[in-house]
């Protein structure tokens, strides 16, 4: 086969890509470009616009800025991070180095961290290894968040300074829309494209399935992962907003409480604040309101998706139980364990008094709770079972009535994951979809483990890239329903199970639908 031009040209200009060695041989890559304008100056907080054009050939050969978050999150390798910059809005493209007598798929990455953090430098999310075991173009972007993505600053809108909503998400379908326009220069087919996510990314990933406006620009989805109620309502966001101004006014500010009791901030005000050029001290605003979230709304994050009734009309479970999600094949699933690694690293997770205070009814509240009375391992399973699990078993009872849905619960761990105790916990999943069990970063996870490693890499690939070719992942794993809600549980070796943990699913079906099942 003929070797593909590292040079190629796009509807703004030629990037040039470089070819892999080493691990990386027999692929091709272009990091770094551009799919939008740079959102600074008057396009901060506004909806991406074109990305500009320029001359001759655009080095795409390093990894671009990561968006303003806090530096230790940038982290690319042991004491190096990625450099940070609002002008974020790039992406990167991998595809073996061959030419294909047919169009590849192409598989688009939305990288997690909570809508506060991440980048698409991170060593993880290396696509050339995905692209090449499946024969796939892999694209990873880079979108806004925090406060830099997730605030409705509507409020403070005026016809020479208007405000967009969900700017975030916006990144997302403008990084969607260049894959139309561009990925066929690149060998890939712009008419099969998966858009597929990790936690943050995988609940983006349902809230663009629960956008009207996405209609077309992808064709299947897979989401690990997702927290489907890490969602922001009109009215929080809201005050969020208000709060997040009043907070660049005075840093000092120690609010302790939801409610508005004080004059509205001028909008003329708000936006010469909005406006300060040194975006640290937009990002400093941002933490002192998660705090102020923290301890005023029940631990809730506030930088999410908003329901703001334009680009997201409803919640994204809203939108599954009512049957208006896009009709699209589904990967959906969730980590037997998730809730280890927030518990042992970050200490994030609500408490299970506090857990279960969210649930409403003291009958549901008691049953949810029996199911969960085996000391501290059950405490931290409840907390990840509420943010993870129980919502994205709703999402899928809901979208698996619209489109196929498949249903997979990822159960290995290494035995050094097994006997430092974190488990099959969140984001390992990860290491099996970009084989970076074979890279640097992985290898020292699986080295007791290579052989089954292996498989399970090969495993998870091999579906996923079978999902992103016909939008079926074949392998003996069927589509779920809630006739049978058959789940693959995805392991050395894999199993399909019908129906796992009946009576917990049953009582949080309570919390989500109101009902018994």
């Amino acid at each position: 086969m003929a070797l593909l031009d590292s040079k190629v040209t796009t509807a703004n200009g030629v990037v040039g890509g470089a070819r892999g060695k080493r691990l990386r041989r027999g692929t091709i890559s272009w990091r770094g470009i551009p799919f939008a304008a740079p959102p600074v100056a008057h396009r901060r907080f506004r909806a991406p616009e074109p990305a500009h054009d320029w001359p001759g050939v655009r080095d795409c050969t390093k990894l671009a800025k990561a968006a303003i978050q806090e530096k230790r999150f940038t982290a690319v390798a042991p004491g190096k991070f990625a450099p940070m910059a609002e002008d974020c809005l790039t992406l990167n493209v991998f595809s073996p180095d061959v030419t294909s007598s047919k169009p590849r798929p192409v598989m688009v990455f939305i990288h997690g961290g909570a809508f506060i953090l991440g980048t698409a430098a991170t060593p993880l999310y290396d696509g050339a290894f995905l692209a090449r075991a499946q024969d796939v173009v892999v694209v990873t972007i880079q979108y806004r968040f925090g406060p830099f993505g997730f605030l409705d600053l509507s409020q403070y809108a005026t016809d020479d300074r208007p405000f967009d909503t969900n700017v975030g998400l916006r990144d997302q379908i403008a990084a969607l829309r260049w894959v139309a326009d561009n990925i066929a220069a690149f060998g890939g087919d712009p008419g099969n494209v998966t858009v597929f996510g990790e936690s943050a990314g995988g609940s983006s990933v349902l809230a663009l399935l629960s956008a009207p406006s996405t209609a077309g620009l992808y064709q299947h989805a897979i989401a690990q992962s997702p927290a489907p109620e890490l969602i922001v309502e009109q009215d929080a966001a809201t005050v969020y907003a208000d709060e997040f101004v009043r907070l660049l006014r005075d840093p000092q500010r120690r609010a302790t409480s939801m409610d508005r009791v004080e004059p509205p901030v001028d909008p003329a005000e708000a936006q010469r604040l909005l406006t300060v050029p040194n975006p640290a001290l937009l990002l400093e605003a941002g933490n002192r309101l998660m705090r102020f979230a923290t301890k005023t709304a029940g631990g809730a994050i506030p930088f999410a998706p908003v329901v703001d009734g334009d680009l997201l009309p409803r919640s994204p479970l809203k939108a599954a139980t009512e049957g208006l999600t896009q009709p699209v094949p589904l990967v959906i699933g969730s980590n037997k364990d998730e809730g280890k690694l927030f518990a042992k690293l970050w200490n994030v997770l609500p408490d299970a008094e506090r857990t279960l205070m969210r649930v409403e009814d003291d009958e549901v509240r008691r049953e949810i709770a029996s199911h969960y009375e085996d000391g501290d391992r059950d405490r931290i399973r409840l907390a990840g079972d509420s943010i993870f699990w129980a919502p994205m078993t709703a999402f899928a009872d809901g979208h698996s009535a619209v489109a196929p849905t498949y249903v997979y619960r990822y159960d290995y761990q290494t035995k050094i994951l097994g006997v430092t105790g974190f488990g099959a916990t969140h984001a390992t999943e990860l290491f099996s979809v970009f084989g970076a069990y074979r890279a640097p970063m992985g290898a020292g996870l699986a080295i007791a483990d290579w052989p089954g490693s292996g498989r399970i890499t090969q495993g998870v690939q091999g579906r996923w890239g079978g999902f992103a070719r016909t939008g079926d992942p074949g392998l003996g794993w069927p589509a779920y329903t809630t006739a049978d809600r058959k789940v693959l549980v995805i392991d050395d070796p894999d199993r399909v199970v019908a129906d796992p943990d009946t009576l917990r699913r049953q009582a949080w079906y309570r919390v989500h639908s109101g009902q018994t099942a």
